[in-house]
């Protein structure tokens, strides 16, 4: 796969887990939940082949988050295990990024980027290992580390979506190497099923995804690429109680398969501290 099959892939399932959509007409600090713990399944062509947990905190002022992901598949031949930590401010009404780091590490090589943030840019980019651009890659330039966020902080940039539709969005997204746009829009909406009662809609809104490179990347990787970038999907599901709508499944066509993402289980803590649990079938 390519470096920027990679990064694209992985950006986004970071970006989508981590996020907890606000719907409109809360303020930011009161629907943020206290706490988010969540665990998902990944899968490949039907077959389960890693999870990713994912947990947040919000103190009424700022959020942490932190994630990390296993993937193991043809029968151990192929194992990646990556982490990442993000935490920053909220400020009217957005999260405000300060720091970043992601780290994964495969079978013969171990990759981290960390970012720092300062006055709505990109102050700081560190990366292992620190290779010089290819002379192939679109240039980045001083504009493109404006008003972006990074891939944990990204979603939740989404925190007050349009009220009919948490899926009219374009998130603009530097993740140490690429800028990048995701582009969302609305596609319709699924029945859930789950395993216990949660009280909750169990009706999925589905947003397409298209991912948009804008800067860093080759554009020859984007030639007959192996992912689909214009048909990526998410499925959030509303969480009245707790004033949100969370991130549920993402689906990522390639030419070999579909890679999933899907919940199998949510625990939320919202602002007034009521529990809630969603689980998958």
């Amino acid at each position: 796969m390519a470096q920027t099959g990679r990064g694209a892939a992985f950006a986004l399932l970071s970006g989508v887990l981590t996020a907890a959509v606000g719907v409109n007409g809360v303020s930011a600090a009161e629907s943020w939940p206290s706490q988010v713990a969540a665990r998902y399944k990944l899968y490949f062509n039907g077959l389960e082949v890693g999870t990713y947990q994912f947990g947040s905190r919000f103190d009424g002022k700022g959020y942490e988050a932190e994630s990390e992901a296993t993937v193991s598949a043809l029968f151990g031949a192929f194992k990646w295990n990556g982490s990442i930590t993000s935490h920053g401010a909220i400020q009217k009404s957005a999260p405000r990024p300060a720091a970043y780091r992601m780290s994964y590490r495969g079978k013969k090589r171990e990759v981290s980027v960390s970012l720092g943030f300062d006055k709505g840019k990109v102050s700081s980019v560190q990366l292992v290992p620190n290779k010089p651009p290819s002379p192939e890659s679109v240039p980045l330039l001083a504009e493109h580390y404006v008003g972006v966020f990074d891939p944990m902080t990204a979603i939740l940039a989404i925190s007050h979506p349009e009220p009919k539709n948490p899926c009219n969005r374009r998130i603009p997204i530097f993740d140490g190497k690429a800028r990048f746009d995701l582009a969302m829009s609305y596609k319709g909406q699924e029945r859930l099923k789950e395993k216990d009662a949660s009280g909750q809609p169990r009706e999925l809104v589905v947003c397409r995804v298209k991912y948009q490179p804008v800067a860093g990347h080759k554009p020859k990787d984007f030639v007959d690429p192996w992912i689909d970038y214009d048909r990526i999907e998410i499925a959030l599901r509303p969480v009245p109680s707790a004033g949100l709508f969370v991130p549920y499944r993402i689906t990522i066509p390639t030419t070999i398969g579909n890679a999933e993402m899907t919940a199998d289980r949510i625990d939320i803590t919202s602002g007034d501290q009521e529990q809630i649990a969603l689980r998958q079938e």
